[in-house]
C-alpha cells in the first residue's frame, strides 16, 4: 500500500502509547487480596459443607424438616446478610474511588477474620 494513501485514509502514522506502567506494590496488593480470598472462601466452604452434614444427619436420624431447617435457615441467612453487606460496602462511594485491587484487598479483609476463626475453631472441635 502506498504511505500517501494509508495516511490520506487514517491519518499520519503515530507510535503507540507507551503501555501504563504498573504502580509499585501493585503486585503485592494482588497477591495479598487473592490469598485473603483464598483462605475466606475455603473458610466458608468448610462452614457450608459442616451444616449441610449436620443437617443431612438430622433427616436421617428422623428429624423433621422444621426442625433440619431450624438447623440451616440461620447458617444461610448469616451468610447471604454477610455477602450483600460487603456488595453494599463495594459499591460506597469512598470505597469505589479506591483502585480495584486496594478494593478487593480491603473488601478481603473485612471479610476475612470471622469464617476463618469460625472454621478453624470448628475444624478444631471436630477433628
Amino acid at each position: 500500500m502506498n504511505p500517501q494513501t494509508y495516511a490520506n485514509l487514517y491519518g499520519p502514522a503515530q507510535p503507540a502509547p507507551p503501555a501504563p506502567r504498573q504502580r509499585r506494590g501493585e503486585t503485592a496488593v494482588g497477591l495479598l487480596a487473592v490469598l485473603l480470598w483464598i483462605l475466606t472462601l475455603a473458610s466458608v466452604g468448610w462452614l457450608t459443607f459442616l451444616v449441610g452434614m449436620v443437617a443431612l444427619w438430622s433427616l436421617a436420624d428422623g428429624a423433621s424438616w422444621a426442625q433440619t431447617r431450624a438447623i440451616a435457615l440461620p447458617y444461610v441467612l448469616t451468610v447471604v446478610g454477610a455477602a450483600a453487606a460487603l456488595f453494599a460496602l463495594a459499591f460506597a462511594p469512598g470505597v469505589r474511588r479506591l483502585a480495584p485491587l486496594t478494593r478487593l484487598l480491603l473488601l478481603g479483609a473485612l471479610a476475612f477474620p470471622v469464617p476463618t476463626a469460625l472454621a478453624l475453631w470448628t475444624w478444631g472441635r471436630v477433628g
